[in-house]
């Protein structure tokens, strides 16, 4: 299959590995900022191919698991409203906030239904003219979008009952809050499904500001390997930049009609971060020109619940810095499953804790 096998292939994944044996000169540390890549990098076993000397270290790259108890919280709210019906994508449902969790308050009798995409929330309000139908819209630049185009759609087609509870983040402020945080790392595995969208020249001030390197990677085996082989090149040479591996998807400028779209109907906001805390100019929410479908509007007289405390022994705030790695937690694979996930790293396959217990739980 194009684009897949020849990228899958062990004859050309390990020509990749000698040739970063052969670069290795220290030691090195880069981070991943994307959920499908933490996926990837521990179910094609990378970390197993790599030389010791290279270190791979899981961000927030995961929208479910950066998503906050306060969302949770304020989505839980709207399912208990008698005319609403909730629609998100499946993973979200089972990230727990303060007292419940989006899956517990469907099974207690709530209208929460699992959908595709925004697009069919939409068509479900326009099948359900009585029904206040919220999309929960979470995701990166990635799935913004989509959200976007959703809004004008029910705009154009006159459906009022359609709205949506924005939790969208972008990815370029956390990186540089990473970068603040004082973790250390070498450069980036940059984000491929979001730079399809932004383009990588969104990622330029890292290797300009903070002198660290960064390689736009796609999510086969060889494209993974190709990018750290590319970042230890930027380092052994001195020369951070910001590289495109992932050439055939991926562009400087990215995807002009999406970007129009998304920030036609989105503006940049503060926004908390589950385990990180408050990143400013994180966030996307809904412009006043479509605010008839921000869902926020539908809070208004009503009580969520307190944004409360995480499991204090889950450790998900420091996986997410690339501080602690899920094995160090005390929860993980004990108390803490997919089946039942004490903290949001768990809950989403594009966790890092989610992936260790499901490709690395015999390793460690």
């Amino acid at each position: 299959m194009k684009f897949i096998s020849e990228y899958r292939g062990s004859e050309a994944t390990e020509a990749v590995a000698k040739a970063i044996r052969r670069e290795v000169r220290r030691s090195y540390s880069f981070m991943e900022v994307c959920g499908g890549h933490t996926a990837a990098i521990h179910r094609f076993g990378i970390p197993s191919l790599l030389p010791p000397e290279i270190n791979l270290l899981s961000g927030p790259g995961c929208p479910v698991c950066v998503t906050p108890v306060s969302y949770i919280n304020r989505a839980v709210t709207l399912s208990l409203e008698s005319e609403s019906i909730i629609t998100t994508f499946g993973d979200l449902i089972r990230v727990p906030g303060t007292n419940t969790s989006l899956e517990q308050t469907k099974a207690a009798g709530a209208d929460i239904r699992i959908v595709i995409s925004a697009l069919d929330a939409v068509a479900l309000a326009a099948a359900n003219p009585g029904k206040k139908v919220v999309f929960l819209g979470i995701g990166f630049e990635t799935t913004a979008p989509g959200t976007a185009a959703a809004i004008i759609r029910a705009s154009e087609k006159g459906i009022k009952n359609f709205f949506v509870l924005s939790g969208h983040k972008i990815m370029p402020p956390a990186m540089e809050a990473i970068i603040h945080d004082g973790t250390a790392i070498d450069g980036f595995i940059c984000p491929g499904h979001v730079a399809a969208i932004t383009g990588s020249s969104v990622f330029d001030f890292i290797p300009g500001r903070y002198g660290l390197g960064c390689v736009v990677s796609g999510f086969e085996p060889v494209d993974i390997m190709l990018s750290i082989l590319m970042l230890v090149k930027q380092v052994n040479n001195s020369a951070p930049a910001c590289e495109i591996q992932y050439s055939r998807v991926v562009t400087r400028e990215g995807n002009l009609k999406a970007r129009e779209i998304m920030e036609r109907v989105f503006l940049t906001e503060d926004s908390e971060w589950r385990g990180i805390g408050k990143i400013n100019t994180s966030g996307l929410g809904i412009r006043d020109a479509w605010k008839d479908h921000d869902a926020l509007s539908l809070l208004r007289g009503l009580q969520p619940g307190e944004e409360g405390e995480e499991n204090r022994f889950c450790l998900c705030s420091e996986i997410l810095r690339g501080r602690r790695r899920p094995s160090d937690c005390r929860l993980f694979a004990k108390t803490c499953t997919p089946e039942n996930p004490e903290g949001a790293c768990m809950v989403s396959s594009e966790g890092a804790c989610n992936a260790y217990y499901r490709f690395k739980r015999d390793a460690v």
